[in-house]
């Protein structure tokens, strides 16, 4: 049950700050933070790799995670889970739209398999955070789950019932888990934000502080650092 003893060391971890005060304040300093070089792919050779998609609050934090984790081939932060066609960020971020934060997980399953993302997803924010992670309130970062088929449904329910039993949390999980219907790539400047804007302040105050202490929590799931 190692996975859910360090699901319990991530909550305990989790503090009270979050991804609403998007701001572009440089600051002095930074944290020690040295992520993995990534590697650019076509969308022709992203095609041959499964997808997942996950809402876990502010994306700029949620696709800095699972680009961290082996396997993970690309990641792109956008929005799902709501009615309306083609928003924009400032639609949802105002809690227009239904839609949530989320990401979009290009994934090799020979070397990481959806469980195991599933895993990620749970052990890097608090599921029992309704409509909020840290400081950032409202559904747009509510705890979302999306399942392709049957099998990807099974093993999420699954897990949610084994993180249960365990009693891994002092309150009821209250992630959501629905069916995949359309995933809205979100504006160019938020991809790959927090490696582009590594002197933001939510970058360093809120994003890597929450990156790194899920890497410290999941060694085994991260990519090897290439030496140069």
């Amino acid at each position: 049950m190692t996975i859910v003893r360090n699901l319990f060391v991530s909550l305990i971890l989790l503090t009270s700050i979050g991804c609403q005060s998007k701001t572009t304040k440089i600051q002095p300093t930074i944290a020690a933070h040295n992520p993995v070089e990534k590697v650019m792919l076509s969308p022709e050779k992203l095609q041959e790799y499964e997808t997942a998609y996950f809402a876990s609050g502010c994306f700029w934090c949620v696709e800095a995670i699972f680009e961290s984790v082996k396997g993970v081939k690309e990641v792109y932060s956008g929005y799902s889970g709501g009615p309306e066609k083609n928003p924009t960020y400032k639609q949802v971020a105002y809690g227009k739209t239904g839609h949530a934060e989320a990401v979009e997980v290009f994934y090799d399953p020979k070397e990481i398999s959806f469980t195991e993302l599933v895993q990620v997803f749970f052990g890097s924010h608090d599921p029992t955070s309704l409509n909020r992670q840290g400081p950032d309130r409202g559904p747009q970062y509510r705890s979302i789950v999306f399942y392709k088929n049957e099998e990807e449904k099974k093993i999420i329910t699954d897990y949610i019932n084994l993180l249960e039993s365990e009693n891994v949390y002092d309150r009821p999980i209250v992630t959501q888990v629905e069916p995949f219907e359309v995933f809205y790539k979100a504006e160019d400047y938020h991809q790959d934000f927090e490696r582009r804007n590594p002197y933001n302040s939510y970058i360093i105050s809120v994003s890597i502080p929450r990156l790194m202490r899920f890497q410290e929590n999941f060694k085994s799931y991260l990519k090897e650092e290439k030496s140069h």
